[in-house]
């Protein structure tokens, strides 16, 4: 702790942004970087706390008072050398965690938390711009070859970590190009892709190979990997989108908002789509049917598109402003927040239920909805609909933004896995699937969650294989 009244003295400061402006006029990305005074300054935010609540509260277990202290003391590289020990890629979760470690720090009990997000992709940042990220491949090689399933933030941990262990790893990947989610998920405006490809380009160096369009349980048998392979490593995700099955949902205009996100990210790519499969927002009354992060990317997207105007609806109410009295320090606060994608514009509305798509020549036009109000029965909850709050609203475009079920079925099924009853892959607490030598990891075992949770699992499931390969295991692992 560099300095002991930091946190009297220095107020949090937000990370700056680009002009609102200028910025819903390109994809590039929002945030501009603090000044190294400024970091200092909030670096020093940071207490010397008998217990650092952060810990617990990053699934990867960051050592986050220690690259703190460091940049205060601007000491950057040993920072990065902290940083690096317990995360592969704080330039994806500098930028995209939603930061479960300022949620339990402790500072957060009666003041701002510390900007440890902000700190860390400093730190990152810092540390490529001087050169100290490396190609830095295994002196030594096992010979075992191992197999990962999805170059998402899970595949890609897992990928790394054990090639770092020494074994020759090949991801394969169902797209055109490598990056799962990362790639095709995420809008350019909250990660240039540039920040993507920078870190695979150090992984094929590393010797980690990718193969993309390789679709396995399409394009290549899964006991094909079987055979060919000591260790297959499942992290394809849970991609399977949770549908609103209403009267007008066969529709021209009401699309999953993965199909159009992607969509998006193929173009800024590069990419070319014919202009009869184009799904654009240009000159449209859009509505989005979500209120989480996946609807605020479709909300930002459709603002530098060009939407005439944008609703954003949410079933559940809205949250308060300050944590509830059922919240309390340190889980993560259940407080209303507002994304750059939300400064830009739109309206949010909340505790709404969509009934009916309306249409005309087989086209949307317009939807029917109510106001509802949740009520818990049987342990469950509920939504009730409020009498007299029925509504139309004319729109040209609804996107479906409200979350995933579960993965998809290919390589699982031909490869005999369990799941449960969650319709997730099931695993034991080594990692490892029904079937020996088949393990899984992120969002395909454990449903829809955070990337710093998958980059957590990566590295878990990393290790269990290292240990069922070699007998035992000297790879880090935070849960």
């Amino acid at each position: 702790m560099g300095k002991p009244t930091g946190f009297i003295e220095i107020a949090r400061k937000k990370q700056p942004t680009r002009p609102v402006g200028d910025r819903v006029r390109d994809w590039q990305e929002v945030y501009l970087p603090y000044s190294v005074d400024t970091l200092r300054q909030q670096g020093a935010r940071c207490m010397d706390c008998g217990i650092p609540f952060c810990h617990q509260g990053c699934p990867l277990g960051n050592l986050i008072p220690d690259w703190n202290d460091l940049v205060y003391h601007d000491r950057w590289q040993t920072a990065i050398e902290r940083l690096l020990a317990t995360n592969n890629f704080p330039e994806f979760t500098g930028r995209l965690c939603p930061a479960p470690c300022e949620g339990s720090c402790v500072l957060g009990i009666n003041a701002d938390p510390v900007t440890i997000k902000g700190i860390e992709n400093a730190i990152i940042e810092r540390a490529f711009d001087e050169g100290w990220i490396a190609p830095r491949p295994p002196v030594h090689r096992t010979g075992k070859r191992i197999a990962v399933v999805g170059s998402g933030p899970a595949g890609l941990a897992a990928a790394d970590q054990l090639n770092k262990a020494g074994h020759l790893v090949i991801v394969f990947e169902r797209a055109d190009r490598i990056g799962g989610l990362l790639r095709y998920g995420i809008p350019e405006f909250k990660m240039e892709k540039r920040v993507l490809d920078r870190r695979l380009s150090v992984m094929e160096a590393e010797g980690v190979k990718f193969r993309p369009n390789a679709n396995i349980g399409r394009d290549i048998p899964a006991d094909e990997l079987q055979r060919e392979f000591d260790a297959i490593v499942l992290a394809g995700g849970s991609t399977i989108p949770r549908d609103l099955p209403i009267p007008g949902r066969q529709l021209t205009g009401v699309y999953f908002a993965m199909e159009y996100l992607t969509q998006q990210n193929k173009r800024n790519q590069g990419d070319s789509v014919a202009e009869s499969d184009v799904i654009s927002a240009k000159g449209k009354r859009v509505v989005i049917i979500g209120g989480g992060d996946t609807g605020a990317d479709c909300l930002g997207t459709t603002h530098r598109q060009g939407a005439t105007s944008v609703h954003q609806f949410e079933l559940l109410a809205r949250p308060p402003d300050q944590r509830a009295d059922d919240n309390p320090w340190p889980t993560w606060p259940q407080i209303f927040r507002v994304s750059t994608a939300h400064e830009e514009g739109g309206e949010r509305l909340y505790s709404v239920l969509t009934t009916e798509f309306e249409g005309k020549d087989g086209r949307l036009a317009g939807l029917k909805g109510h106001s509802v109000m949740a009520a818990q029965e049987n342990g469950r909850m509920t939504f009730k609909a409020v009498p007299g709050t029925e509504f139309t609203l004319e729109c040209d475009l609804v996107l479906l933004a409200m979350g995933f079920v579960g993965p998809e079925k290919g390589a699982v099924e031909q490869l005999g896995v369990k799941l449960t009853d969650r319709g997730t892959v099931a695993r034991d607490e080594n990692w490892m699937t029904n079937v020996a030598g088949v393990f899984a990891a992120g969002d395909m075992q454990r449903g829809q969650s955070l990337i710093v949770w998958a980059i957590a699992e990566g590295r878990s499931a990393a290790r269990g294989v290292d240990q069922w390969l070699m007998g035992q295991s000297q790879l880090p692992a935070p849960v």
